[in-house]
């Protein structure tokens, strides 16, 4: 027993020793832990309207000056092949807020529609969770909110950015949409003109004419890009000086195609195919590098949610992009296979004739190919020419907005068999399937759905895409149209230059 004391009394000093060394590994250890799990990360989510691929400087437009969203893709990741599930405002918008494909919501998948008040959307979802949520100007829509409490983007913030962040708890994650109607027409004509802008070196769509009237009209559209990007300037800049730029995912993007012939309303790239770039300092690895993969913006909702570590709702359809964020290889692992990516229209305006009905359609893209479905070839796919026949009065080429390319195309539309060629491809009737060789055709203008050198090709891809549509449960495809038809619209519909309100019935 002497030696146990013994050697506890000259051991004594070295134990106490040891456990404050202990104490201090465990204090450092957790001081690691703390300092590698980042807060959950703020949300700023900017989405111009009409605004299409490839017109940003960073994709090497000559024209349009882009510096806010070039940055944001310099210091973050660029994405070459980002599409949105519609060509149409109010479902492309929808899938955004839901994570799930248009036609999935009912009334959803049209133009000036409303939707279900109990669909998940991930706005609501995250306030629930602790966020600090709101939105300015456009975010939903255009449409009628009926039965719901809460705006599905949350509070609207009239004084803007600004005014959401001085009324921001301190220390609150945040999740803010900041939204602009740019560059929606209608377009102050002869704007990008007068603003300096060199009209000969636009690259113009193979579908359009090359005369100075659409060269104007871009213009404009640029100038309107231009005054989206300087909003979005000012965001980054407050964010720099509030301090909360590193921590903020930054994502940047748009509705659908620009407002012009074959585009908006139209499943082709100039319909589908937007900008986008995210950034969000340390936390994407490799910054500056480009993506080729296929990203649908229904991906966006549960990509945020992911950040937050929110649980994903099962009903949401889109694959989070979190793997890609924080990829140190190429390729994209987890969850999405990014090699394609499938787009759809329902009702944009009801613009044919006798019918309230819209020109449903559905495509797949692969970096090869597009391949498009027609489900009711009878109709005309941009709303009627004969606008005294429209169902509503006058509408004319309803899913096409007016402005001065429409008119330039459709006044020159017997000048010359080229002419006649580009109105036919804007707004003339087509068969119901669709094939184009993006490698060899990237303007998508020559149809090769009947030549039997593709007739394996065409086979593939329409299998691929019954299967897809089939696995996230398309009404079109499983025998139940019915649920995608009949509902009210809310808007009104571009009218033929002669009407005027006492000549309507």
């Amino acid at each position: 027993m002497k030696i146990i004391r013994l050697f506890n009394q000259i051991t004594r000093p070295y134990k106490q020793a040891l456990r404050i060394s202990l104490l201090l590994c465990f204090a450092a250890f957790l001081a690691a832990c703390t300092r590698e799990i980042p807060s959950r990360p703020n949300i700023l989510f900017a989405i111009a309207d009409d605004w299409g691929w490839p017109h940003a400087g960073v994709y090497g437009d000559p024209v349009v000056r882009t510096p806010a969203f070039d940055r944001v893709a310099n210091e973050g990741i660029l994405f070459n092949y980002a599409f949105v599930t519609s060509p149409s405002c109010t479902p492309s918008r929808n899938s955004i807020l839901t994570g799930q494909y248009h036609w999935r919501l009912g009334p959803g998948a049209s133009l000036w529609s409303t939707l279900d008040p109990s669909t998940p959307v991930y706005p609501l979802i995250m306030q629930k969770e602790g966020y600090y949520v709101g939105h300015y100007r456009k975010s939903w829509g255009p449409g009628k909110l009926d039965g719901w409490e809460e705006h599905p983007a949350g509070k609207d913030y009239e004084g803007g950015f600004g005014e959401f962040m001085s009324q921001r708890p301190e220390n609150t994650p945040f999740c803010f949409w900041l939204g602009s109607s740019d560059p929606h027409r209608g377009y102050d004509e002869g704007s990008g003109q007068r603003s300096g802008m060199d009209l000969p070196a636009i690259r113009l769509f193979e579908c359009f004419p090359h005369d100075s009237v659409v060269r104007s009209d871009v213009a404009d559209y640029y100038f309107e890009v231009q005054r989206f990007d300087s909003d979005l300037a000012a965001a980054i800049r407050l964010l720099e000086e509030s301090g909360e730029l590193e921590n903020t995912l930054i994502v940047v993007t748009g509705d659908n195609g620009m407002p012009f012939p074959r585009c908006k309303a139209n499943l082709y790239d100039g319909g589908t195919r937007v900008p986008l770039a995210i950034r969000w300092g340390s936390g994407i690895r490799r910054p500056g590098r480009t993506s080729d993969d296929f990203i649908s913006l229904v991906d966006l909702a549960p990509t945020f949610l992911e950040l937050a570590g929110i649980e994903i709702p099962e009903v949401m359809t889109g694959h989070s992009l979190v793997p890609l964020l924080k990829q140190k290889k190429e390729g994209i692992p987890g969850k999405g296979d990014r090699s394609f990516v499938i787009t759809g229209k329902e009702r944009h305006v009801p613009g044919q004739e006798g019918t309230m009905s819209g020109y449903p359609c559905r495509a797949i893209r692969t970096h090869d190919y597009l391949y498009i479905r027609n489900f009711k070839p009878d109709l005309w796919p941009a709303g009627t020419p004969n606008y005294l026949e429209a169902e509503i009065p006058y509408c004319w080429l309803g899913d096409c907005d007016n402005g001065p390319t429409k008119t330039d195309m459709t006044e020159n539309r017997d000048l010359d068999e080229h002419h006649r060629y580009l109105w036919n491809l804007a707004f003339g009737k087509r068969p119901a399937e669709e094939l184009y060789d993006c490698r060899r055709d990237p303007g998508q203008m020559v149809n090769l759905a009947d030549d039997p050198e593709y007739a394996d090709v065409k086979k593939d891809l329409a299998g691929q895409l019954t299967e897809q549509l089939r696995l996230t449960g398309d009404p079109r495809v499983t025998g139940q149209e019915s649920l995608l038809e009949g509902f009210p619209y809310y808007g009104h519909g571009p009218r033929h230059p002669t009407w005027k309100p006492e000549t309507q019935n």
